[in-house]
């Protein structure tokens, strides 16, 4: 089964959990490393259409929006989890790449560029679980 390459347009209009399978979500320092971590993932093979780019700024709304309306049941659980961290991240400043890495492959040149300039958060979506990448 191919893993649909995700588009701004799709994550805006995501509903509910923030569930973006065979894609990784990384948060940086701030916005210049975030950057170089672009630069250096096209380095490594990824097409334009491989990595959304966000600021803080503009990932902390919608996160505050999700976190906000999650379902009591939903705040013992990982993806919420995952919510609180992401938006701590946001507010404090940090950059954010969406890659797609849908395969074993393109999951480990994420995790080398990540590891390379030290994100303070990357994950991989799978469709049964997330994985820490670093």
């Amino acid at each position: 089964m191919t893993i649909k390459r995700l588009t701004r347009e799709d994550i805006r209009n995501a509903t509910g959990t923030f569930n973006p399978v065979g894609h990784a979500v990384l948060a940086f320092a701030d916005d210049t490393t975030t950057a170089q971590a672009v630069a250096a993932l096209r380095a490594a093979g990824f097409g334009e259409n491989d990595i959304i780019e966000y600021t803080g700024a503009a990932v902390a709304p919608r996160l505050r929006e999700m976190v906000g309306t999650s379902s009591q049941s939903a705040g013992f659980g990982y993806e919420i989890t995952l919510m609180r961290r992401y938006l701590a991240l946001a507010e404090a400043g940090c950059g954010w790449l969406v890659v797609y890495a849908p395969d074993d492959a393109a999951t480990q040149r994420v995790t080398d560029v990540a590891t390379r300039f030290a994100a303070k958060s990357a994950v991989k979506y799978n469709r049964l679980l997330n994985e820490e990448l670093i």
